[in-house]
């Protein structure tokens, strides 16, 4: 299985979001979520940044499925088309940043089902967003 990345006919993921304000957004996910740049264009025909988000994965829910994880995450079904996930390593910290640099807190954290800690937000513009921290193994004495 060590190899199935290598295999991927899909190399890396690129999510593009348009935004109206783009030094708000790129001030949030720089400060609020630490992501660095990893190319940046300024040429006159307006601006762009990658940011670097680390390992990617693309998920596809069905409704049934996107409503049982906004009941999951804050009682209703909320979330639009598309909702970012970040892992982070400290959901404390995260959620501290977020809310420091504008984001508006949808539900605090809740243990899931499968044992990951999850917290809902939106972004500057209305992006829904959740923060999660996978629990730790157990360790047997």
């Amino acid at each position: 299985m060590k190899n199935k990345k290598h295999m991927s006919p899909v190399l890396e993921l690129r999510v593009a979001v348009t935004t109206s304000d783009y030094d708000r957004m790129t001030k949030f996910y720089f400060e609020a979520l630490g992501m660095t740049p990893t190319q940046v264009w300024n040429n006159g025909n307006g601006h762009a940044v990658i940011l670097d988000m680390g390992n990617a994965t693309l998920e596809i829910f069905d409704e049934t499925q996107a409503e049982s994880i906004d009941q999951i995450e804050i009682g209703q079904r909320l979330s639009g088309q598309i909702r970012f996930a970040f892992q982070v390593p400290d959901l404390k910290k995260a959620v501290e940043r977020l809310l420091v640099h504008g984001a508006l807190m949808v539900h605090p954290p809740v243990q899931t089902p499968w044992g990951d800690i999850n917290a809902r937000f939106q972004d500057p513009d209305g992006m829904q967003i959740t923060l999660f921290q996978r629990n730790a193994p157990e360790t047997k004495n």
